[in-house]
């Protein structure tokens, strides 16, 4: 009787999972853009400098974490320990909390600072083959830990001490909240690890202080809210190892997204259309309803791990489809680069063309922005049809000294760096950060 509803459940599943999906690969070639749509808006905010729209995502990927095993129990404890619940006023207990809040920030806020100052440090690295299969190694780990194959975490003395350091008061508060950064370590340095990862990508010192302290602030909302309001979470539950699965698939798939360059033919493997997204999702939708989520490795029977382990594999491979989409060019949307450097500038001074030299990298943030937002416009590449294109490729396993060389004789350090040379030779502008399809076009026109 026990099995037969376990394998109904289990249909019951698949079956609201296939409907699901139906309905999203229906949307899906109805518009096949939907996830380009949903970018526009994040990369406009990058590009305008706002970082609105990334803010905010960065402020929920925060939140998120604070539901995770590492964090959640310790939230009414914590709040207990500096004082929160024995004021006398709500706004001193509000005072006491954000005081709490910020706490936390002083941990993260430097860490921004760190990873966008030495942005340009970060970014060489990442040319490196060998870092990039560490990184790798690392996000992998993390999500074995989050799939509950071991757990990292800080020794219980250790944390007890942490958790009373400063007492109760203001400068308490801070101090605790400065120590529980610390203790939420196991489960914010998967997220954590991505986002400074990705600042440090940007180079932009501001932007990478500011979304260190908004990943805080988001982290440390429910510790305000129950220490102001002396609200009652939800107990702990099956629910927080579910939040940890999450997190390991996104873990999962960011290691792929490192090795991307380094595992042949795997780039090539996205597709920018209604199908490929539509199948992508199907597999994560199915994935989630085979037993990505809700099942766990810790379940003695071997099917329920069998079930777990060919959910992750549906799950990881629909996610990574649906971010590969999303990288992916549509079809003629592309300029037709060249890859020898020399061969392109002889070609064009004996046809009198100008050349379009790209400096670029698959570790450069401001580059792919470039190939994806700037030289994918249709108005672009029709302009980039009378110049000679040749584009000088520094990703992991294409880079050498030659290249560098290149590169040093433009006296230019980093990355981005487009050229436009004139006909005669003579270099004519050049471009060093990110630049939308009109600005580009009017420069590309007053090159002859």
């Amino acid at each position: 009787m026990q099995k037969t509803r376990t394998q109904t459940s289990w249909l019951r599943q698949i079956a609201a999972a296939a409907s699901a999906a139906l309905v999203l690969v229906l949307t899906q070639v109805a518009r096949a853009d939907t996830l380009t749509d949903l970018e526009k808006p994040f990369t406009a905010a990058l590009q305008g400098g706002s970082f609105a729209y990334a803010l905010v995502l960065i402020f929920f990927a925060g939140l998120a974490t604070s539901l995770t095993p590492c964090v959640y129990p310790m939230i009414a404890i914590t709040v207990s320990v500096f004082g929160a619940r024995n004021t006398q006023s709500r706004r001193e207990a509000a005072m006491l909390s954000t005081v709490f809040v910020l706490g936390i920030a002083a941990l993260f806020t430097p860490l921004g600072l760190f990873a966008a100052t030495t942005g340009g440090v970060f970014g060489a690295a990442l040319a490196s083959p060998v870092v990039l299969i560490g990184l790798a190694v690392l996000f992998l780990a993390l999500a074995a830990s989050m799939f509950g194959a071991f757990d990292i975490d800080l020794p219980a003395g250790l944390k007890n001490r942490l958790a009373m350091v400063g007492g109760v008061g203001y400068k308490g508060a801070f101090f605790i909240g400065l120590c529980s950064a610390l203790i939420a370590a196991p489960c914010t340095g998967p997220v954590l690890g991505f986002l400074l990862t990705w600042v440090g990508t940007t180079g932009n010192v501001a932007f990478g202080a500011l979304a260190l302290f908004v990943y805080a602030l988001g982290l440390g909302l429910l510790f305000w809210v129950v220490g102001t309001f002396s609200v009652s979470l939800p107990k702990s539950g099956q629910w927080l190892e579910w939040v940890k699965s999450v997190f390991g698939v996104v873990m999962v798939v960011a290691a792929l997204y490192y090795l991307r360059d380094l595992i042949p033919g795997l780039m090539e493997l996205p597709k920018h259309t209604s199908g490929f997204l539509g199948a992508s999702a199907l597999l994560l939708v199915l994935g989630i309803a085979v037993g990505a989520i809700h099942l766990t490795f810790h379940d003695p029977g071997a099917v329920v791990r069998t079930r777990k382990a060919a959910g992750l594999a549906f799950a990881i491979t629909g996610l990574a489809g649906m971010v590969g989409y999303t990288q992916a060019l549509p079809a003629g949307a592309k300029i037709q680069w060249g890859d020898d450097y020399k061969v392109a500038m002889t070609r064009a001074k004996s046809e009198n063309k100008p050349l379009l030299v790209d400096f670029s990298a698959s570790w450069c943030g401001a580059c792919q922005e470039l190939e994806h937002n700037t030289f994918s416009d249709p108005r672009v590449v029709r302009e980039g049809a009378r110049f000679v294109p040749v584009r000088v490729d520094l990703s992991p396993g294409k880079d050498s000294p030659e290249k560098r060389q290149i590169l040093a004789s433009y006296a230019q350090r980093g990355l981005p760096l487009v050229v436009l040379h004139k006909p005669s030779g003579e270099a004519a502008a050049r471009v060093t950060s990110f630049m939308a399809p009109d600005e580009l076009l009017a420069v590309m026109r007053n090159v002859h």
